[in-house]
């Protein structure tokens, strides 16, 4: 069986080394995958992700799929921070859901990967009907020379962390307890492009990054950062469908405060949220939305003058 889209993003070491592997989701990389790359390094070897694109999830759930914490890009930037020396990422379709958990192990860990110490989670099941676990990689271990790690469920303050719980806490609009668990403050990631600049004539100039494509698990009005190439900014920022310009879709906004007009069309950006200041509303006319907006200026400039 070929799998052409099976590849590496990154690597400090030649692609015929042996490797110690993890496989997962790795869905916004949280702190309990990063207990599970600490475990990686254990073996001496050169580390590994393997990860799929789409997630399994939505492969199986299509349209019925919670959103993303991260997206692939998202992904590998955050798995390149923690030092992985190479990440794979194979696609996941109608061949690798019919694939037995035998022939996963064989064809991808022994034959394409060279794994030598492989390190999942306690739940990592895999294969078609989800037949292989622990107990068949142990076995399998044993007649190919790997070795097979269990990483025991991560948790803080008597919970165990996860990304449907990170998931939950964005919904919720608890920034804190997201950040807590992720380890850094939730970000997304985009290109700027060109609005309608109806910003620009309110008084309000934004970095406009369309999510059309991408459901995501926020929505509302937050006090954040946003970096870019050319500095970074403290924002104003808008998630969500703008119901008072009868917009459609959602896009995100960024009012970067003490900006000298920089020119961000075309660059990509990383948008941090730190605080949410309230949710989407619909204002009766563009004076009451430009009155709340200024009133979301002043509030994120006092969120980050008492979190400086």
């Amino acid at each position: 069986m070929n799998f052409p889209g099976f590849f590496h993003r990154r690597s400090h070491c030649p692609a015929s080394s042996a490797l110690a592997v993890s496989i997962g989701n790795f869905d916004g990389v949280h702190r309990g995958h990063q207990a599970l790359l600490q475990s990686l390094r254990q073996s001496n070897l050169a580390t590994a992700v393997l990860t799929f694109e789409p997630l399994p999830r939505e492969f199986f759930q299509t349209s019925l799929a919670a959103p993303r914490l991260s997206s692939l890009r998202e992904k590998i930037d955050a798995l390149r921070h923690y030092d992985v020396d190479q990440i794979y990422c194979l696609p996941f379709d109608q061949a690798l859901a019919r694939l037995s958990a035998e022939d996963f192990i064989t064809r991808i860990l022994v034959q394409r990967l060279q794994c030598r110490f492989l390190v999942v989670g306690h739940d990592f099941r895999f294969g078609a009907a989800r037949r292989g676990d622990l107990e068949m990689l142990q076995h399998f271990g044993r007649q190919y020379g790997f070795a097979v790690m269990e990483q025991p469920a991560f948790s803080l303050d008597g919970q165990r962390v996860s990304s449907t719980g990170i998931r939950a806490a964005l919904l919720a609009g608890n920034l804190d307890q997201a950040r807590h668990w992720l380890g850094r403050p939730y970000t997304l990631c985009g290109k700027i492009v060109h609005g309608d600049h109806l910003g620009r004539e309110l008084g309000f100039p934004t970095a406009n990054i369309p999510l059309n494509r991408r459901p995501v698990p926020v929505k509302g009005i937050f006090a954040g950062r946003l970096h870019s190439p050319q500095g970074s900014w403290i924002a104003a920022i808008s998630i969500g469908l703008r119901p008072t310009v009868g917009g459609k879709q959602m896009v995100l906004e960024a009012h970067c405060l003490d900006a000298d007009s920089p020119d961000l069309y075309g660059q990509r950006v990383q948008v941090e949220l730190h605080q949410q200041l309230r949710h989407e509303e619909k204002y009766p006319d563009l004076d009451a939305l430009k009155a709340a907006i200024a009133r979301d200026i002043i509030n994120t400039r006092r969120f980050f003058a008492e979190h400086p």
